[in-house]
């Protein structure tokens, strides 16, 4: 073997032991670093609070009960004052509800109506009711367009009802009514008593704690 290749050997060499050992110092740093480095904490998962207005809530603990409304009451629906002027209670295929005529501080009038659904539990449905102009229309069987809106019909019948305090209507006697539901859930009802020109209102559901009664009738 020449002198030559002897330098160009244990160069060779000299630098292959270099690299294994920058290598094994890279390797025992690496570890070092996750072994020493403290473990990450975790926060335990919360169950996250339900929002205040999706709580549920149950009437006559936790806010008002609506069908404790009488004739003569006054109350506030979101804080605005009404008084109860009459009610009608009405009844159809073992459903009953109730609906009250409200006069409000600008003297107008308006139809809240209060309905217990079945369910696991019971729910009340309660709806303020704002009149629309019918201009002479009467409920389709089918689709209708009311102010630009397309309503579907959702149910129908003649129920029969009592009225008690200022109505306006017979102390007995039919009342038609035909609901329709629009696509983005707004309701619209039409409403005639014993025969006579049709009704309509717009539907605006309220929600749990909407209703106070400030004073009851004497």
């Amino acid at each position: 073997m020449s002198v030559t290749s002897m330098v160009v050997l244990g160069l060779s060499i000299a630098t292959v032991l270099l690299l294994l050992g920058a290598f094994w110092a890279t390797t025992r740093q690496d570890r070092r670093g996750r072994v020493s480095a403290p473990p990450a904490e975790v926060a335990p998962l919360e169950t996250p609070l339900a929002a205040p207005v999706g709580a549920p809530g149950h009437a006559g603990t936790d806010f008002t009960d609506p069908r404790t409304i009488g004739v003569g009451d006054r109350i506030e629906i979101h804080g605005s004052p009404a008084r109860v002027l009459g009610a009608m209670y009405v009844s159809w295929q073992g459903q009953q509800w109730t609906e009250f005529l409200l006069r409000d501080s600008s003297r107008r009038f308006q139809w809240l109506s209060v309905e217990e659904l079945p369910g696991d539990p019971p729910h009340l449905e309660v709806k303020l009711w704002n009149d629309v102009p019918t201009q002479g229309m009467v409920p389709a069987k089918s689709m209708l367009i009311m102010e630009g809106v397309e309503f579907y019909p959702i149910e129908r019948g003649t129920a029969a009802f009592r009225s008690e305090g200022d109505t306006g209507v017979p102390e007995r006697g039919l009342l038609d009514f035909a609901d329709y539901r629009a696509s983005d859930g707004r309701l619209l009802s039409f409403e005639r008593v014993q025969g006579g020109a049709w009704t309509a209102a717009y539907a605006q559901p309220l929600p749990p704690g909407s209703i106070s009664i400030v004073t009851r009738a004497s």
